[in-house]
């Protein structure tokens, strides 16, 4: 069996989890069930990055140790995670023994290869990046203060410390680029990666000793390794680096590691150097996606719009919030959501389209036909056009998923499902019932088995509620992948299909007084 790898980022618990951390572990989950439909053994990870700067002034904000910060907050990634429903098979802690031996096990690799060595660092260190930054990178803001790229704030550090011969890797990373024009993805972000690596990389700061929170350097515990050489590594102890070689090398290289745009830098260039520097293979594909705003805004806790995900799904339910991101944000771009845009996407797609097309054709089948899909006679040439049209969607969306354009695959399934809608409104078959009831048998059909196939391609964005769809069709439970699209496994006249129920709620969009 073909084997399929891909990572989320790890997310800081230095606070609660957001509808950002959401955003992304939703995503990659699609792509996993995607490919587990698919036939391939999908390795699914996440997990949290709980050492650095951050957690440990965070944590001493709260009067608490780092280490209880993170035990306190991880279990809230967690539950998160069971509210998408999230198939993940992996969460790496970086405070777990096994992911400690990896970042010891990198770390000598990399000083074996001479690329590792001891120097005063001086320079500018965004505490909330955990990130360095050349001055001409940075800017005054209106209050006198000096910012990152990123908007944060940046301040002047001087200390001795390990360094990692970045320098070394610029040609060969640009190499790399130029042969594997998809590693960086979207396009833009791989262009944003080439210009900065094309104006000269510089020696990278790799060991911290200002502070204690973090794995100690092998045979130097002064020093702490740099939460990215740390956070990076988690890919690697998640498919048993260095202590299980079988598993590792199963899995690894990863297919795609899947990260906002802002930590770009780190996965694009920071970690192929350093997996070179190890003489590991470099993951295949780094995908950047977008951030999300809330009604055009950048969240933010002093702006008090940053959304608990559990909030937005006890809401509106996981599947529905599945499906509105996937739907209504172009992956790798940036994206924008409010309860009213949520309201209308939901109940126009999900309750209208979807949801009524199932209830009304399948109780249909259960008060004419006493719950059994029915025996069908000649097709016309208006069902082969609409049968051909969806047997043909799988190729389609799968053209549309190489390209990780999510929302594109949502787009043609819609498409068909309009048609199967104009189909059953066009065919009455509530009025052949009276006229001519053995067509009304075969409209019928046509529509239960192309509801099965497009629940099919939609199971890997709402698993639940697709499920639900297929529990009425009376679809054996293991028969639920890609290959049983076929029409060897179609509905068989004479089966029962199982007890209705509505799947999608019609929502209601609340009107505020004045």
């Amino acid at each position: 069996m073909n084997k399929f790898y891909i990572t989320t980022a790890i997310s800081y618990p230095n606070g609660k989890p957001h509808i950002g951390h959401a955003y992304e572990a939703l995503a990659t989950d699609t792509i996993a069930r995607f490919k587990r439909m698919d036939g391939f053994d999908v390795m699914f990870l996440t997990g949290t990055d709980e050492h650095g700067i951050k957690m440990l002034q965070t944590a001493k904000k709260l009067n608490i140790e780092a280490k209880e910060l993170a035990d306190t907050n991880t279990p809230e990634f967690i539950q998160m995670l069971e509210a998408i429903n999230s198939s993940h098979n992996d969460f790496v802690r970086t405070t777990e023994k096994r992911h400690h031996e990896a970042c010891i096990s990198i770390w000598n690799k990399m000083f074996e290869s001479g690329d590792i060595y001891i120097d005063k660092y001086s320079g500018w260190y965004s505490i909330r990046d955990e990130a360095y930054y050349e001055e001409n990178e940075t800017v005054l803001n209106k209050n006198k203060e000096r910012i990152s790229p990123q908007g944060t704030i940046v301040t002047w550090v001087e200390e001795e410390t390990y360094f990692f011969k970045l320098s070394k890797y610029q040609d060969k990373l640009l190499q790399y680029y130029e042969h594997n024009i998809d590693f960086i993805q979207p396009e833009s972000r791989r262009n944003e990666v080439l210009s900065f690596v094309k104006r000269g990389l510089k020696d990278l700061s790799i060991s911290r000793t200002t502070f204690d929170w973090g794995i100690k350097v092998p045979n130097d515990p002064e020093h702490v390794m740099y939460v990215w050489v740390d956070a990076l590594t988690n890919y690697l102890t998640g498919v048993g680096y260095p202590s299980a070689p079988v598993r590792f090398n199963t899995y690894w290289p990863a297919d795609i590691h899947i990260i906002g745009k802002d930590i770009l830098r780190f996965h694009a260039v920071f970690w192929p150097a350093f997996l070179m520097s190890a003489d590991l293979d470099l993951p295949k594909k780094v995908f950047a996606h977008g951030f999300l705003f809330n009604r055009g805004e950048k969240m933010s806790k002093s702006s008090g719009n940053v959304i608990n995900p559990i909030d937005l799904i006890e809401k509106y339910g996981a599947d529905q919030i599945r499906y509105f991101f996937m739907r209504e944000v172009p992956f790798g771009n940036d994206g924008n959501y409010s309860d009213d845009t949520i309201i209308k996407r939901l109940n126009a797609d999900l309750a209208n389209d979807l949801g009524n097309l199932v209830q009304r054709s399948l109780s249909m089948i259960s008060k004419n036909n006493n719950n059994i899909i029915p025996d069908i006679s000649n097709y016309t040439d208006e069902d082969r056009l609409l049968n051909i049209s969806i047997d043909e969607l799988y190729n389609n969306i799968k053209e549309e998923f190489n390209q990780l354009a999510l929302h594109k695959m949502l787009s043609l399934i819609w498409i068909r499902i309009s048609d199967l809608n104009k189909y059953f409104a066009s065919q009455k078959p509530w009025e052949l019932k009276v006229t001519d009831r053995i067509r009304m048998n075969t409209v019928l059909y046509i529509t239960a088995e192309n509801i099965r196939k497009i629940t099919l391609l939609l199971k890997p964005f709402m698993p639940a509620s697709s499920d639900l769809i297929l529990d009425q069709l009376g679809v054996n439970k293991e028969s639920r992948l890609f290959k049983h699209l076929n029409d060897q496994y179609k509905l068989n006249p004479g089966d029962r299909i199982g007890e209705l129920k509505p799947i999608f709620p019609k929502y209601i969009i609340e009107k505020l007084d004045g």
